[in-house]
């Protein structure tokens, strides 16, 4: 299987086969990086990373995991380019394609990364956009596997608003991998309906289901995981919380609806998380509208159900896997 030379923009472009050799390939990369197994297969190559939006998990991981394959990583922040202001995404990409072997991205519209894609002849990566967020998908369903052994047919509840980038990432990747997908949310916080119809068309290949459930408690049902996120992304103004605080605060995963899972089940986050009061935002929430906690309690969150420093640990080696696999010939680390 070829993925030499491919972008990775979106799961939608991958095939279930594609998607689980990335995830056999992070997890041999982590026993390796667990054991102290060198590994810079890709040694004397140098990747750019450009972060329109800021991260710690994304950059950490995408720094880490370059550095691991003996690759050098230059970060880009908002001031550290010109691109979109006194440069083209278009010239911004041919000058950074000249310079550098693989590209990776994390900013605002999907079509910025598709552009970089389109014009830099090289591999680019997307480490977030506002529409899609595949390797934290990859991280997520490493975990998935990791406690449970397997991903086709886990019941996957994605509880809160599943209109951006999570929401409609976990939708593609349980349609690709043949799980069930339940979005718990208001009805208008679903996700996009041309793209629902999209993951449906895959989900009829792989046996997986979609639904689309307002009540909390009966999302909940039988859950394998339940899987949350912040309510207000990155750059959204201060005035969507009081929006976001009304219709989304009975979808918070409580005890109460950890309860209404499966027994076995595990608690996922992307993180950061608003769990409790540790944060200057955090307490700006509970200033303004006395909230301890958003969308998580810190009872869950801190609960051993809760997997997600193990999730965040593997945006490591998932990323690390998806730069490999598409910047190393497969000869050159077949033996490995």
């Amino acid at each position: 299987m070829e993925l030499f030379g491919r972008h990775f923009l979106t799961l939608l472009d991958y095939t279930p086969e594609e998607i689980l050799v990335l995830l056999d390939l992070a997890a041999e990369l982590k026993e390796k990086k667990k054991s102290g197994v060198p590994h810079a297969y890709l040694k004397g190559k140098s990747v750019a990373l450009i972060f329109e939006k800021t991260s710690t998990r994304t950059r950490c991981a995408f720094e880490v995991a370059a550095a691991d394959l003996g690759m050098h990583p230059v970060y880009l922040d908002p001031q550290g380019s010109q691109i979109g202001k006194k440069e083209s995404i278009a010239d911004t990409a041919r000058v950074l394609g000249r310079m550098f072997d693989g590209i990776e991205y994390r900013g605002f519209g999907q079509e910025i990364v598709e552009e970089l894609a389109a014009c830099a002849g090289v591999p680019v990566w997307n480490g977030l956009t506002n529409e899609y967020h595949p390797t934290q998908i990859l991280a997520d369903f490493l975990t998935i596997r990791e406690n449970f052994g397997r991903l086709k047919g886990i019941r996957l509840v994605y509880a809160g608003d599943a209109r951006y980038n999570m929401g409609n990432s976990l939708m593609i990747g349980c349609a690709k991998m043949g799980m069930h997908f339940v979005a718990a949310a208001p009805k208008a916080y679903f996700p996009d309906p041309e793209l629902v119809a999209r993951c449906e068309s895959v989900a009829k290949e792989t046996g997986a289901t979609l639904a689309f459930i307002e009540d909390p408690r009966e999302a909940a049902k039988n859950a394998d995981v339940l899987y949350t996120d912040v309510w207000v992304s990155m750059g959204e103004p201060d005035e969507v919380w009081e929006e976001r605080i009304k219709a989304l605060s009975p979808y918070r995963v409580d005890k109460t609806m950890m309860e209404s899972a499966a027994p076995h089940a595990i608690f996922l986050h992307c993180l950061p998380s608003f769990h409790d009061l540790g944060t200057t935002i955090g307490k700006k929430i509970h200033e303004k509208y006395g909230l301890t906690a958003m969308e998580v309690t810190d009872e869950v969150f801190e609960s051993p159900a809760s997997r997600v420093f193990d999730e965040a640990e593997n945006r490591l080696h998932t990323i690390k896997a998806v730069m490999l696999a598409t910047l190393g010939k497969e000869d050159s680390y077949a033996k490995r």
